[in-house]
C-alpha cells in the first residue's frame, strides 16, 4: 500500500479515531488519509480503522472501546523554524486540550510546549534552529519508574534488534537536575528502519507508563522476518495475542505481515471478516494461514 512505512504508530481510541483523523488532516498541512475500513467481528466489535500520514510518520488510528487510556509517556515532537508555526500547532492542540508544560522559553528552545490534545494525544511542539531541522516529527518515549535510568540501555537493545538503525545523539541531565542523576539521558534520538524517535529518562512521579494505547506496528514482508522481531522483542509472554507484544520496557509491539494493509485498503467485506476470524485465533501471525484465506 503506497505510503505505509517500515515502522508505523498505532493509536487505540474508544470512539474518536474517524474524528481524531479529521482533526489531524485539518492541523498538519502535509498530511492524507489514506484508509477508511470497517474490520467486523473484533473482541471489541466491528472497529473503525484509519491510516494516515503526517510529515515523517505513517499512523493508524483506531476505534476499539475504552480498554486503553492514552498517556504522555509516549508523545510525538514537532520542530517548527517559525515560531509563529509553534503556536497555531499549540493553539490547535488547546483546543479541548490541556497544558502539559506550558508554551514559553526554556533553556533548550526559545519556544516550546508540551499539550494534550481533547483525544489524549500529548505532543511535544519546540522552536528549533534552521540547523537542527531534519525531522518534523518523531516518537517521544519518556522512561519512568521503573523504565527510568534505563533509556540509554534501551537505546543499545532496540539498535541491536533493527538492522537498518542507528544512533542520531545522546545528551545527559548533568549536575543540578535532582531528582534526575547526572548520568540519565535528558534526551537522546536514535532511528530505526527510517523512523525517528527521541527519548528521556524522568526520575519524577509521573504516574503513568507505557500501554497498548499508543504501539508501533512492525510491517514484515516474510514469515522469517516476523519471527525473528517476534523472538527479539517479546519479553511478556501474557501480551501476546494478534500479533501484539510487549517489550522488556512494557513499549506494545504489533509484528504484522505487510500485505495486511493492502487487504485492509482493497479487500472486500466479506474477504477482511473471513482473515479477521483467521488472525484473530493467532498469537504470532501465519503469513501462509493468512494468504489461504485472501
Amino acid at each position: 500500500m503506497e505510503g505505509i512505512r517500515k515502522i508505523m504508530i498505532h493509536l487505540w481510541f474508544d470512539t474518536e479515531a474517524e474524528e481524531a483523523s479529521e482533526f489531524y488532516n485539518k492541523t498538519f498541512e502535509n498530511s492524507r488519509i489514506l484508509s477508511k475500513r470497517v474490520i467486523p467481528g473484533t473482541p471489541s466489535g466491528d472497529v473503525q480503522s484509519f491510516t494516515m500520514e503526517i510529515e515523517d510518520i505513517s499512523l493508524m488510528l483506531l476505534s476499539a472501546g475504552p480498554y486503553f487510556k492514552l498517556n504522555p509517556s509516549i508523545s510525538f515532537m514537532i520542530s517548527c523554524t517559525d515560531k509563529d508555526e509553534v503556536r497555531k500547532y499549540w493553539n490547535a492542540f488547546m483546543e479541548g486540550g490541556k497544558a502539559l508544560m506550558p508554551l514559553d522559553t526554556y533553556d533548550f528552545s526559545e519556544l516550546y510546549g508540551w499539550a494534550e490534545d481533547r483525544f489524549g494525544v500529548s505532543w511535544q511542539v519546540m522552536h528549533v534552529k534552521e540547523a537542527q531541522m531534519d525531522i518534523r516529527i518523531r516518537p517521544a518515549l519518556m522512561f519512568t519508574g521503573k523504565n527510568c535510568g534505563h533509556a540509554e540501555e534501551a537505546i543499545g537493545y532496540y539498535t541491536g534488534i533493527f538492522k537498518n538503525s542507528e544512533i542520531k545523539s545522546v545528551s545527559r541531565y548533568g549536575d543540578n537536575f535532582k531528582p534526575n542523576e547526572p548520568e540519565m539521558l535528558n534526551f537522546a534520538e536514535f532511528v530505526l528502519e527510517g523512523q525517528s524517535f527521541s527519548i528521556m529518562d524522568s526520575a519524577y512521579e509521573h504516574g503513568f507508563d507505557f500501554n497498548e494505547a499508543v504501539s508501533f506496528i512492525i510491517n514484515c514482508d516474510t514469515q522469517e522476518e516476523i519471527d525473528y522481531y517476534w523472538e527479539s522483542l517479546s519479553a511478556v509472554p501474557e501480551a501476546e495475542q494478534c500479533g501484539w507484544i510487549k517489550d522488556r520496557y512494557g513499549v506494545s509491539w504489533q509484528i504484522t505481515p505487510s500485505v495486511m494493509n493492502d487487504i485492509m485498503h482493497e479487500a472486500d467485506e466479506e474477504t477482511i471478516a473471513r482473515i479477521t476470524e483467521a488472525f484473530l485465533k493467532m498469537k504470532k501471525f501465519d503469513l501462509a494461514e493468512i494468504e489461504r484465506f485472501m
